[in-house]
């Protein structure tokens, strides 16, 4: 370690912030509802100052930050690192930003080639994942599939200790537009899980999925599914189809394990799936991940 410091995980809803001692424990933790598509141009700056710093009595520390802060949505802009990336390379791209008497720095993402012509991104992801691997000696070994579910699932292989490929898929933005728009649209909770299991199964190798996205509706008026059940269901199909096609885009077996990274209620729901297709997987949460991540780029900078 290089002394006490902030660290914060800045993300699109929600800013969570640690505040670490010199020997790497948590002396206190807060999450604040200042996310940044929350935020007016300029901002992120004053906000922090005003509520974030006083509020963990950070005045004077520095403070390292990773997820959409450094998109063009927050304080300010920090460029995409190029994979293959390890944490090394991270740390050589950090951007800092001045703060009155202590500096914020903000972790870069990290842009590789994608499915199509354009590139892939992720910003807030990559800390999880180098985090992830520094939670355990034997994870910097080899190669390891880590999935990520959310709004934009991140789906990642780890060579060595290095994040050498990762692909996107939109499952949670899907899932958000078709539960609410259109013939599918309902207000039912997604909580069936015979439902959900129907649907993983129904999603089959994964292709095809708009032609099975009308079993949604099918199963209801030309059978005698239960309307309720139909979110969990459409959510099943969705993250069944992501499960089933993205190993394939990242060279990997489909039995390969695979270790779930995020949210606690949403990687349950991925664990189930995996389970449904005999596919092995370990559970980890990502706020630990991050932190794991943040302290570990901290110990890399310059006192």
């Amino acid at each position: 370690m290089n002394g006490p410091f902030l660290a914060c995980d800045w993300g699109t809803t929600n800013l969570r912030a640690w505040l670490v001692d010199a020997d790497g424990r948590v002396a206190e933790g807060r999450d604040f509802p200042l996310g940044v598509s929350r935020l007016k141009p300029g901002e992120a700056a004053e906000r922090f100052r005003q509520e974030v710093r006083p509020a963990l009595g950070a005045e004077r520390l520095p403070t390292l930050m990773c997820g959409m802060i450094g998109s063009t949505l927050g304080w300010q802009v920090a460029p995409y690192a190029d994979c293959p990336a390890s944490l090394d390379d991270l740390a050589a791209h950090l951007v800092t930003v001045e703060d009155g008497p202590a500096a914020v720095r903000i972790v870069p993402g990290v842009r590789g080639p994608g499915v199509t012509a354009a590139p892939d991104v992720m910003r807030g992801e990559e800390t999880q994942l180098f985090g992830w691997v520094a939670g355990a000696e034997d994870r910097a070994r080899g190669r390891r599939v880590v999935c990520h579910p959310g709004t934009h699932a991140k789906w990642a292989v780890i060579e060595d200790g290095r994040l050498v490929r990762f692909v996107t898929a939109m499952t949670g933005e899907l899932f958000s537009i078709l539960s609410r728009h259109g013939v599918l649209a309902s207000d039912a909770k997604p909580d069936d899980e015979e439902a959900f299991l129907a649907g993983v199964e129904a999603a089959g190798d994964g292709s095809a999925l708009a032609a099975r996205l009308f079993s949604v509706r099918s199963r209801v008026v030309g059978g005698d599914a239960d309307p309720q059940s139909s979110p969990s269901y459409l959510s099943g199909l969705l993250i069944g189809s992501e499960i089933a096609a993205l190993p394939r885009l990242l060279d990997a077996p489909d039995d390969d394990p695979v270790a779930l990274l995020g949210d606690e209620t949403l990687i349950a729901w991925y664990a189930r799936a995996f389970a449904a297709r005999g596919v092995a997987c370990t559970t980890h949460s990502g706020d630990e991940a991050a932190l794991a991540g943040l302290t570990a780029l901290h110990a890399r900078t310059a006192p």
